[in-house]
This record gives structure tokens, C-alpha cells and sequence, in this order.
């Protein structure tokens, strides 16, 4: 659907829903992965976290720009060996945290100050069952699943080194983690609890900032929010203006425009690095592994 960007083709292991896709979508379903990569100049990785690294690095390899699923991959080493071939290979490489194309961090981003205290939530019902399947997610914690997600948002919010981490978990209905909380404190006195669960009966994805003069609470789905700022009067409510838009689309704009130009992403591989090293010390320290 978006201008300037032709859709060559699509691949999957499984030929017959590749097939199916393409018919859907009025382009090719390739058979060979090699050729694919011949014939175009960037690509989507949405692979089982577990494959990225292989995946993702035969296509770097091959010369092809990338945007990758989050997290960036399954371990901290194979994330910093993407990154580097990226590098060596002077492409493009970004990574799906598609909350920092939410038109709601636009609220949070515009605001000089730094924040003092920041708690977010992020609740999903368990994912159905999938034949012969993980359900989908469930190869990897809730902490690389879904806490990822604010994990990132909030180093990039916070520009500060972390000093503290405090991490509790359970595994429910899968091997590893479903529920877990993280308390986080960083040097410049900033405090973020962030809580993630895959087995709520309700969603909920939402971030509250407070700030020395103000309290703003933003809804990731319904893309509205309100400000609470301290006056003369004492404390007023204000509904915050947030032209609404697809998050999604957002990204693949983006990716393609760091493409055209040649420029760095917004979310790079870097920064999705960082954020995976923050969330596999919460897995470790959650398991007892730290």
C-alpha cells in the first residue's frame, strides 16, 4: 500500500502459505530463499525469535537492508553479531519496537524535562494454541515478548545508567515466564516499575510519566492521554492533543525512508541491543541466574 516501495515477493518455509500470501497481496512466493534476496533491496524478518540470528544474517550477509521483529534476537551475543554485520556490511539494520512509532511517545518526547518516576503495563491474554506450535510468543519469556517493548521505550526516555534492577516472575501456562514485574532505578535518581503479563483476561498497554510539574498517563491502544500539571491553582486536568495514526505503518515509513537515505533508523540495532541486554539480566535475575 505505501508509495515508493514496490513488494517483490515473499518467502516462508512453508511454500503453500507463502503462496497464499502472494495471492493475497498480488506478488510472488518464492521457493528460494538466495534468489529472493537477489531480487530486492530490504526486507521484513518476522521469524520465531529463536531464528532471527540465522535468518537475519544470511540475508545481511547477502547485502539486504533489514528490519527485524523484536527483540533483535534470542541472546545478547547473536544481537551484538547482527549489529556488527550490519556494520561491516554498511546496511541498514532496524528493529520492530513499533511503540516508539506510537503517535503517543510524541507526547512525552516534546517535553525538555526529565522524568522522575514512570510506570507502565503491558497485559495480554495468553495466545491461543497453534497445531504442531508454540503459541505464538511463548518461545521466549514475557520479559522478550512483551516487557521488551516499554524496556525500550523507557532507556530511551531516560537518559540516564541504570544503578538498580529488581526482578520477580512466574512461569503459568508456558515453560518460561508469563507474568513479571521489574523495579528499575537509574543514577539520575529516576525510578520505573514496569509490569508485563500474557495471561490478563483484559489488554492493557499503558504508560504513566510523572515529572517535577506534571503527571501524564497515555493509553498505547486507544492512542489518547491526559496531563495532570501543577499550577497556581494547584493540580489541572488537561485531555492531550494526539493526532492518532497507524503505529505500524509509521515504522515501515521509517525503515524504508533510513533505506532511500541511507541513515541511520530511529530504532537501531544498537538500541535494540541495549534494551535486550536490560531485559536477558531481568530474565537471569528473575531465574535465579544473576
Amino acid at each position: 500500500q505505501m508509495e515508493g516501495v514496490d513488494l517483490v515477493g515473499v518467502y516462508d518455509v512453508n511454500l503453500e502459505a507463502a503462496q497464499a500470501l502472494a495471492d493475497e497481496h498480488g506478488t510472488k512466493a518464492y521457493d528460494d530463499f538466495d534468489q529472493l534476496a537477489a531480487d530486492i533491496d530490504a526486507a521484513s524478518v518476522v521469524v520465531p525469535t529463536d531464528l532471527h540470528r540465522e535468518v537475519a544474517g544470511k540475508l545481511l550477509e547477502l547485502g539486504v537492508h533489514l528490519l527485524i521483529e523484536k527483540p533483535i534476537a534470542g541472546t545478547t551475543q547473536e544481537a551484538e553479531e547482527l549489529v556488527a554485520l550490519a556494520e561491516e556490511k554498511n546496511l541498514v539494520l532496524q528493529v520492530g519496537h513499533v511503540e516508539r512509532f506510537n503517535p503517543v511517545l510524541s507526547a512525552l518526547e516534546s517535553r525538555d524535562a526529565a522524568p522522575r518516576f514512570i510506570e507502565a503495563h503491558r497485559l495480554a491474554p495468553f495466545p491461543p494454541p497453534r497445531p504442531g506450535l508454540h503459541p505464538r510468543g511463548t518461545e521466549v519469556s514475557v520479559v522478550l515478548d512483551l516487557m521488551i517493548h516499554d524496556i525500550e521505550v523507557i532507556l530511551h526516555l531516560v537518559d540516564s545508567p541504570i544503578k538498580l534492577v529488581q526482578s520477580v516472575g512466574i512461569s503459568v501456562l508456558s515453560p518460561s515466564e508469563d507474568i513479571t514485574n521489574v523495579r528499575l532505578e537509574f543514577e539520575n535518581g529516576c525510578v520505573a516499575n514496569i509490569t508485563a503479563s500474557r495471561i490478563s483476561p483484559e489488554p492493557m498497554r499503558k504508560i504513566r510519566v510523572f515529572y517535577d510539574d506534571a503527571y501524564l498517563s497515555l493509553d498505547y491502544g486507544t492512542q489518547e492521554g491526559v496531563m495532570h500539571l501543577k499550577g497556581p491553582a494547584g493540580i489541572e486536568k488537561q485531555d492531550l492533543p494526539i493526532e492518532k495514526g497507524d503505529a505500524l505503518t509509521n515504522e515501515l515509513r521509517s525503515f524504508t525512508d533510513a533505506v532511500k537515505g541511507h541513515h541511520a533508523p530511529v530504532v537501531s540495532g544498537e538500541h535494540a541491543s541495549r534494551a535486550l541486554r536490560l531485559a536477558a539480566q531481568i530474565t537471569a535475575q528473575v531465574r535465579g541466574d544473576a
